[in-house]
């Protein structure tokens, strides 16, 4: 049987953290930002964890489970 492989989209998107938590970044901070307000676009900016409803249909597309 061939090995499994992880889905490429999610492998770019997401990290694992050392306590085995899910890492992302925020989306919408690529354009159309003129009409954003600063603190909204520094919000942005900074990465967040995966919600924990969302782990498991993440950690199996990338094929930890």
């Amino acid at each position: 049987m061939p090995k499994q492989k992880t889905k490429s989209s999610a492998k770019k998107r997401f990290k694992l953290t050392g306590t085995g938590k899910i890492k992302r970044k925020h989306a919408f901070k690529s354009h159309i930002l003129t009409k954003k307000s600063k603190k909204r676009k520094l919000a942005l900016t900074h990465s967040g964890l995966v919600d924990k409803a969302d782990e498991n249909s993440i950690k199996e597309q990338l094929r930890l489970k």
